[in-house]
């Protein structure tokens, strides 16, 4: 029985369901609410390529039928542990970056580590930067008293060398330390959750005693590392006037690759970025909703407010946090305020890294194939890609992408607000608008022309294009376009539409330049739309009339660059009076 005959003859219970390959290895692991149903859906006609490339490689179907759909998230999560499947996403148990750990002992020790053990010792991170937490690791060994030796701590009758040169306060020998020894515990504690400056005055103060001592050497090393913690502090220029702790979590996929940010925030302070990578088949929303299970399934450093950048069943997860971590969490999707923008910092971080990870592919097979199958003169090493995005009529867009060897150069991209308009809703229109302004543009600069062109649509917005391009006389540079609803290429002549595997390389090529085409057109819209609620909301603070919410806009361009200045700066870049730029600060941060 093949694959596709299998996912008909399921049951329409909830359940998890796992596809193997011929060697009987489990590729990917699903659940559902309808084995029958889900499954099925990936044997549809006009499936995208991602989902064409997983059913080449499905040799047969298995499956477990569970009594609902929370039973079927946690046996998933414990499937992908056990098999680790190609195509789903996973972390592995010592998560991407390294942590700081205090041991849960009598005498705790402070040391670094990338693995979190259920030994109830505390974990503090994860640190992206290494340099920031060989910082902290140094400010702690600087500045307090605890134990360095490993293992459980031996009684000894005379204490060691760190005791001499007071660097430990020698529990071995000296039991009787252990409330000082704490108390120095629960202020490195305070530190690491955000609560900077206990560990800065202390620091600060060892200097100048280092100094007035005539130690020199030892109090410019403390000076240097006092700066560079106070730069790693300005650095985080997230802040809010909250105690409660809150992580934000962003996805962003290109194709099979995916990238996860994650930042965290404790008593007001970003204390923790971090980037985690994986390829997967699943759908921004899925494999989201996958990585937030495994990444917090060890139930250490859990936030009490959670923002997410995509709609994902709050309700499932929810309920696993409550039951299986006994930790309630407050699950949000925001679409404005303080915690959109923080947000959209995360999503910034993990478009970026996406971003970075097409750029290292090799698509140089792909290009040939795309050269045989339109019948090109050359290989398209340079294609340009067009998209039109608006919200009924307003904010018409055009977005103009470029692709060198067959991956995204940002650096080329540019926007065209759509002038020609007044209001209108059309797309050939603002095509044939967007296509002389760039193509006028590199003739009058003698700038290199692209390889290819292609266009998201069918064959309407294709001859606007073209029609556009006779008139510059650029009428040899090749055209396609690419029609979403069946992945259909579309051409300017006679010849019929074309329709390819959805593995095919070339084709999944020109599916990445259509699918960040329609990426940047709508991020830039929804810009748009956000620069314009900017505005209304500036204007209803008092003191701000339009001269003064366009000079700030003008000076800041955004709430988020608004956010990292103080209010004295804010007043003094703009213009504006104190109590003016106080008032906008205290708005924008409620």
């Amino acid at each position: 029985m093949s694959a596709k005959d299998q996912a008909r003859s399921l049951p329409e219970n909830p359940g998890v369901y796992m596809m193997k390959n011929i060697d009987d290895t489990v590729i990917y692991v699903g659940k559902a609410k309808n084995l029958k149903r889900r499954v099925n859906s990936y044997f549809l006609p006009n499936r995208d390529a991602k989902t064409s490339a997983l059913v080449a490689k499905i040799d047969h179907i298995d499956y477990i039928i569970t009594g609902n759909e929370y039973e079927a998230l946690v046996l998933e999560n414990n499937l992908i542990k056990k098999y680790n499947p190609h195509y789903n996403i996973l972390l592995k148990d010592g998560k991407s970056y390294p942590l700081i750990k205090i041991t849960n002992e009598e005498f705790p020790r402070v040391y670094k580590t990338r693995r979190i053990l259920p030994d109830n010792s505390s974990y503090y991170g994860p640190f992206p930067k290494g340099k920031q937490l060989e910082d902290y690791i140094e400010l702690i060994r600087s500045t307090y008293h605890l134990r360095l030796c490993s293992g459980p701590l031996k009684k000894r009758e005379k204490p060691c060398l760190y005791y001499h040169i007071h660097k430990c306060l020698g529990p071995c020998v000296f039991p009787d330390c252990k409330n000082d020894y704490l108390d120095e515990i629960a202020e490195i504690k305070e530190f690491l959750s955000g609560n900077d400056q206990k560990g800065l005055i202390r620091l600060r103060n060892l200097m100048m005693k280092d100094a007035k001592e005539l130690r020199f050497e030892e109090a410019v090393k403390k000076r240097e590392l006092l700066k560079s913690l106070e730069s790693v502090m300005s650095e985080q220029a997230v802040q809010d006037n909250s105690g409660e702790s809150r992580d934000y979590a962003a996805i962003e996929m290109r194709g099979t690759l995916c990238s996860v940010a994650i930042m965290q925030i404790r008593n007001g302070n970003l204390i923790g970025k971090a980037l985690y990578r994986a390829e997967s088949m699943g759908d921004e929303t899925e494999i989201l909703l996958s990585f937030l299970i495994q990444y917090y399934c060890d139930g250490e450093s859990l936030p009490s407010e959670l923002y997410v950048s995509h709609e994902i069943d709050t309700e499932l997860i929810s309920r696993y946090f409550k039951e299986e971590l006994h930790m309630p969490i407050y699950i949000g999707f925001p679409k404005e305020g303080k915690h959109y923008r923080i947000l959209r910092m995360a999503e910034v971080n993990a478009q970026e890294d996406v971003e970075k990870r097409m750029c290292a592919i090799n698509n140089s097979p792909a290009l040939e194939r795309m050269k045989e199958l339109l019948g090109l003169d050359r290989v398209p090493i340079h294609i340009e890609g067009f998209d039109i995005a608006h919200l009924a009529g307003k904010y018409t867009v055009a977005s103009l992408i470029v692709f060198k060897n067959g991956n995204p150069s940002v650096k080329d991209y540019r926007r065209f607000n759509i002038k020609s308009l007044d209001g209108k809703i059309d797309d050939f229109e603002s095509m044939r608008e967007a296509v002389t302004r760039r193509y006028t543009r590199l003739v009058n600069d003698n700038l290199e022309l692209p390889d290819l062109i292609l266009i998201d649509g069918g064959k309407g917005q294709v001859h606007a294009a073209v029609e556009m391009l006779e008139v510059i006389g650029l009428d040899d540079i090749p055209v396609v376009g690419l029609a979403e609803r069946n992945e259909e290429l579309v051409f300017p002549d006679e010849r019929p539409n074309l329709v390819l595997d959805k593995a095919d390389s070339a084709l999944r090529v020109l599916i990445a330049v259509r699918d960040e085409c329609h990426r940047f057109a709508t991020s830039a819209n929804q810009r748009m739309r956000s620069k314009e609620a900017t505005f209304a909301l500036l204007e209803s603070i008092e003191g701000v009339g339009k001269v003064r919410s366009k000079r700030i806009m003008e000076v800041c361009g955004s709430v988020e660059k608004i956010l990292e200045l103080d209010s004295q700066s804010l007043a003094k870049k703009c213009s504006i009076p104190l109590d003016v730029a106080e008032r906008i600060i205290h708005k924008l941060t409620l």
